[in-house]
């Protein structure tokens, strides 16, 4: 199979565990844009966290971002955009503001939380630090709900941080019940997503896919969370990270090293150095775009 796109999850996959990029990763990235390879990210974060993780990689490609509901290039000119209206934003709030959380309402130039202080401090510090660039305003309010109702907000995504994992199961079953509009995507055992029905990283890499004339079978996937599963799963190639849970392992292709140990630098240098060159497979037809 000849693959034209590598599609790359952010956290516990390009990162290391220090937040940082390697530079074998980096280039790794570029040996297979050299090939002619389209290479973008696909994550939970907001586009202007990832859009600094491109610049790191010198991707230029639109990005799929806030876990497909929001695929651009450029901050304001996004290529596919799904919003949570501000009635059904004002509700769940409402909603989740009954349990021990901390709630992030995460909008392509902004994003406002409540200042519930997380005890676990590795939560908290996972929180506090999403990789925003200082020129994204990030504001913390001591009710929500209150805020919102003076200001309503329509943002592609809503982060939810739990204290424990009856309260996220909770909140996920009861959002289910209450709720077409939107869809609870859950990280892990403490974080849980919620964005406009029918969004999902899948869809949105499906959707870039069309734009550019690629199925999801010529495509190779690289990730580390339960929310990649999906896309590992419908990806001509699914990769999982050595670090990742169990589940998104089983659901792989192909299990790499972990994200201290260059898993992607490994994954891409050895698969990718037997396809030959994009430009070459067109010039003996055996591609034809």
């Amino acid at each position: 199979m000849i693959y034209r796109l590598l599609a790359l999850n952010i956290d516990g996959t390009l990162l290391q565990s220090n937040g940082k990029i390697h530079k074998s990763t980096k280039e790794a990235v570029e040996y297979v844009q050299q090939k002619g390879i389209y290479v973008t990210l696909v994550t939970s974060r907001s586009f202007h966290s990832a859009k600094k993780a491109a610049k790191a990689l010198k991707i230029s490609s639109p990005l799929v971002t806030h876990q497909g509901a929001l695929i651009a290039r450029e901050e304001n000119k996004p290529v596919y955009a799904k919003r949570i209206n501000e009635e059904i934003t004002y509700d769940t709030i409402r909603l989740l503001e009954a349990l021990p959380c901390q709630i992030r309402l995460v909008h392509e130039n902004f994003s406002i939380a409540n200042k519930y202080k997380l005890h676990q401090q590795l939560l908290a510090k996972t929180v506090f630090t999403t990789g925003d660039p200082f020129v994204y305003s990030q504001q913390f309010v001591e009710s929500l709900s209150e805020y919102l109702h003076d200001q309503p907000a329509t943002p592609p995504k809503i982060e939810v941080y739990f204290e424990n994992k009856r309260d996220l199961e909770d909140a996920k079953t009861a959002i289910e019940k209450m709720f077409t509009e939107i869809t609870p995507i859950k990280l892990d055992s403490l974080r849980l997503d919620l964005v406009p029905a029918g969004v999902s990283k899948l869809n949105g890499l499906a959707f870039l896919g069309s734009q550019l004339g690629f199925q999801l079978k010529e495509m190779v996937y690289i990730g580390d969370s339960l929310d990649d599963i999906p896309l590992i799963e419908a990806a001509g190639l699914g990769v999982s990270m050595w670090n990742a849970p169990f589940e998104v392992k089983k659901a792989s292709d192909w299990v790499t090293r972990s994200e201290n140990e260059h898993g992607v630098s490994y994954m891409v240098k050895e698969h990718f150095r037997k396809q030959q060159p994009i430009e070459f497979l067109r010039k003996m037809k055996i591609i034809k775009n």
